[in-house]
């Protein structure tokens, strides 16, 4: 499937190759060191030989001793993880991991599922790291902070794809490529609440260490990062997400596991089993989101006088469930002689499977309601997207600079004009200036009605506590699905069409654009309510005089997390076909020329996110202001 990939298409002949040789070589010996590390932790979940699904028999070890390495039995690592969730959380998250990960094993998806786990167990540790060494950096140096927020900035906004095509050429291709562009996607937001938390430390706190005779080391170590504790775990959380979020992405350069599996489903066609697959990265990522959130928000008790066993109780029973696992898997071979060894593991597709029920359902769906979504389908495109898209592309250049410089200079006088005005000149030199507009006006659409669905649903479930919490609840929980997923069911209803992109696209925008409204109105001070309350206005009143106009600095920074969400979904939805940016970003990633391409297109959609972010935070933080709100 990936023969086409730039890792092997050099010509030794080439000029270029020969200046490239020596990076490449280092490169490709770092990488190998990577790919030695998934390996490793995967021959520790999977076993080192993949056909023997039965748990080895002591005969086969003593004749060839090294000719396997058994797998650790699914029960275990199962076991494990709700023993874990119940010492951070208690019974629920005990429950929710045992339910995940009984279903990816019954499902017949234990092996590549535990492939991605390995995937993400290098990548996110090495992004912690980096995230931590620069965020303290930052914080130590003023200089590095300079110079890296601008970085950040851009690598933040930029797709996933621009990352593919640079790892791709000094890296190859495999699962230490895959790996490598995950740690680079990865490491932004880590470096970011690092250094929020190490500013958030009281200054009190820090000259309290240094009376009491701390050196700069003891500081940073002993003080400074232990009260930072909370942001650098949610920082570890946001690492996480961000891995699982690459791993269908990584598998366009060959990272193996449960997106590499879903790709090959949808190009067959197999719905039901895309389904299946989509339904475990979902709950891979709720586990782990779950897990990781319940560490950070974990208090610790310094004052506890507890004995040995109190002190290590989980470890025990670890131990204890451990043994009797082990003992479970080698009884298992005697008692399912001649089959599969369901106390082991269960094979790649083999398990039970719902494909043939989903995959009827879609064909129903297909027959029944094929006429209606064509319909809508095709109304939506000639009544609406085609028009805004002629519109788009028919506006003058001069027009779109003076339009854009004009809401800057609006919005934040002759600084802002200028700052978006350069991201815009940018992008006007390169030569896909009009794929620009496409991207843009894909944008653009999503963004109005993920905005508005969101402000709408955000305003009534904020009008009510139990709505208030169960609508953070689906947004907690939609928030930690890859962002691929949501592209299943609509290729199912629309086909391969603009439709498909965008009705996929606001749905994964309208989350922080509902998240935000609900926190912007529920942050509204009681005082003025009840002032209004008093003064007789109506719901209706309140909400439109009262609880808006106050909430709505709120509302636009959820509104410019909308603006990068939609981004990234619609380049995402190259995959399925569109003629904007990101198929001239998947492009690059089979041309043998295309790093340059590949990033030049990244800092275009990168200037395109950033030109909106500045805007919508410039014109927030003037109406805070205004409002006395800041």
């Amino acid at each position: 499937m990936f023969d086409w990939w730039p890792v092997d298409v050099y010509d030794p002949d080439l000029e270029e190759y020969e200046q490239f040789a020596l990076l490449r070589e280092i490169t490709r010996g770092f990488s190998s060191v990577v790919l030695f590390l998934i390996e490793f932790i995967r021959e520790i979940f999977v076993g080192g030989v993949k056909t023997i699904v039965t748990f080895t028999s002591w005969e086969f070890i003593r004749e060839n001793p090294w000719a396997v390495w058994p797998a650790l039995p699914w029960t275990v690592v199962m076991g494990g993880t709700m023993i874990l969730g119940f010492s951070l959380k208690g019974r629920g998250l005990a429950i929710l991991a045992g339910i995940a990960l009984s279903y990816i094993s019954v499902f017949g998806q234990w092996e590549p599922a535990m492939q991605t786990l390995s995937f993400v167990l290098v990548a996110a540790p090495a992004s912690v790291l980096l995230g931590l060494l620069f965020g303290i950096l930052s914080f130590k140096f003023r200089t590095v902070e300079t110079i890296l927020m601008p970085l950040l900035n851009v690598a933040q906004t930029m797709p996933h794809f621009s990352y593919l095509v640079p790892v791709t050429v000094f890296f190859g291709v495999g699962d230490h490529a895959g790996a490598i562009a995950t740690i680079i996607f990865a490491t932004p937001p880590m470096i970011r609440l690092t250094l929020l938390g190490l500013k958030k430390v009281p200054e009190e706190v820090v000259e309290a260490a240094l009376m009491s005779g701390c050196n700069n080391r003891q500081v940073l170590l002993n003080v400074l990062v232990p009260t930072a504790r909370r942001d650098i775990l949610i920082g570890v959380n946001q690492v996480i997400m961000q891995c699982l979020a690459m791993a269908v992405i990584a598998s366009f350069i060959g990272a193996k596991g449960l997106g590499f599996n879903l790709l090959l489903a949808l190009n067959q066609l197999r719905i039901g089993q895309a389904l299946e697959l989509g339904v475990c990265i979902v709950l891979i990522a709720v586990v782990l989101d779950k897990l990781s959130l319940a560490w950070a928000n974990q208090q610790t008790d310094y004052f506890s006088d507890l004995g040995f066993a109190q002190r290590h109780k989980f470890s025990l029973i670890f131990a204890v469930f451990f043994a009797l696992c082990i003992l479970a898997a080698f009884l298992g071979q005697y008692i399912f002689k001649g089959g599969i060894n369901y106390f082991y593991l269960i094979p790649h597709n083999q398990g039970i499977t719902t494909e043939d029920f989903w995959q009827s359902g879609v064909d129903w769906m297909v027959e029944n309601w094929y006429a209606g979504l064509q319909g809508f389908n095709r109304g939506l495109i000639v009544n609406v997207l085609q028009p805004m898209k002629a519109a788009f592309l028919g506006m003058p250049v001069s027009a779109t600079f003076l339009l854009v410089m004009g809401i800057g200079y609006i919005v934040g006088g002759l600084r802002s004009a200028l700052t978006v005005g350069g991201f815009l000149l940018f992008i006007a030199l390169t030569e896909w200036w009009d794929r620009a507009l496409i991207t843009a006006y894909m944008t653009t659409f999503a963004v109005i009605v993920s905005a508005t669905l969101g402000m709408i649903i955000g305003s009534l479930c904020a009008q009510n506590p139990f709505a208030s919490k169960a609508a953070l609840l689906v947004c907690d929980t939609l928030q930690t699905f890859p962002s691929f997923i949501y592209l299943i069911p609509v290729i199912m209803l629309f086909g391969v069409t603009d439709t498909s992109v965008l009705v996929a696209v606001i749905i994964y925008a309208t989350i922080p654009a509902t998240r935000y409204t609900i926190e912007g109105i529920r942050n509204v001070p009681p005082n003025l309510r009840d002032a209004g309350l008093m003064s007789g206005v109506s719901k209706l009143q309140m909400w439109l005089k009262i609880d808006l106009p106050l909430a709505f600095p709120h509302i636009m920074l959820g509104v410019n997390q909308t603006v990068i969400f939609a981004l990234f979904m619609v380049i995402i939805g190259a995959m399925i076909g569109t003629d904007d940016l990101g198929q001239f970003i998947l492009k690059a990633l089979s041309d043998k020329q295309g790093i340059g391409n590949g990033l030049m297109l990244g800092l275009c959609v990168a200037f395109i996110g950033l030109a909106v972010d500045h805007l919508i935070n410039t014109w927030a933080a003037s109406r805070k202001t205004s409002l006395g709100l800041s």
